[in-house]
């Protein structure tokens, strides 16, 4: 299966062909819906032929342009974890857990400073809920079969992440991370230490060859091994 990326140095918007059309795995930043188009049609791909979202959790960097994706293409649904609409009714991010190293830290304060620490993003315009498909377990079998995955429940990050597993490749939005200001594959911002570890053993049962984080380059599912035990040491450090 092809899998192409759509997003930028900070953010992957990864994309892939199924029998009911395109997936998207996450959109972006908002205001960046055209850069995502751009790059979508120089790989062959129009947003118009994209059938499903699927939105590992709901973080301005994830559903920023989500609904002005929706209110362009009538025709895209979203495939979302259960606590995920609050957050996306509300448009902003949860503030719960904290920054996951001192330099995670000083990034989000940065982000503060030049007026993104509110981490606003476009609330869902309520004619469109109907378009959302909340994950239920008496609806998973139907999902996957859209998805021609296995989807995985990995809270940590957030208490609605959740990842997709499609042959031997984990899409695991921020439930891991390849790039600064994190270390060690551990995203900046943590939740819940003891869901997020949970998450990692998780991501390893699978068994897959590799990781496609939403931030960074995918990484060896080895390297989850080697760095889990570094979780409980964490300090959070929390900005309200």
């Amino acid at each position: 299966m092809d899998i192409y990326n759509a997003g930028n140095r900070v953010m992957n918007t990864y994309i892939y062909h199924t029998l009911e059309g395109y997936i998207m795995i996450d959109t972006g930043y908002e205001h960046s819906l055209k850069k995502v188009e751009k790059r979508a049609n120089k790989q062959g791909i129009t947003l118009s032929e994209v059938k499903y979202v699927f939105l590992t959790h709901a973080h301005d960097d994830h559903a920023g342009f989500l609904n002005e994706l929706l209110s362009k293409y009538s025709d895209i649904k979203v495939i979302i974890h259960s606590r995920a609409m609050p957050v996306l009714l509300r448009g902003q991010n949860s503030f719960v857990g904290g920054c996951s190293s001192l330099i995670a830290f000083v990034f989000c304060k940065f982000m503060g400073l030049i007026g993104k620490g509110k981490h606003l993003f476009p609330a869902i315009d309520k004619q469109n809920i109907d378009r959302f498909i909340e994950i239920l377990p008496s609806s998973l079998a139907n999902e996957e079969t859209i998805l021609q995955g296995k989807i995985l429940f990995t809270p940590g990050h957030t208490s609605d992440s959740i990842s997709l597993k499609i042959g031997n490749k984990i899409f695991c939005g921020d439930a891991a991370m390849n790039g600064l200001p994190s270390f060690k594959r551990v995203t900046i911002w943590i939740e819940n230490k003891n869901a997020f570890r949970n998450s990692w053993n998780m991501l390893l049962d699978e068994k897959a060859d590799l990781i496609f984080p939403a931030h960074g380059k995918p990484f060896r599912q080895e390297e989850l091994k080697k760095y889990i035990n570094h979780i409980p040491k964490i300090k959070l450090y929390r900005l309200k």
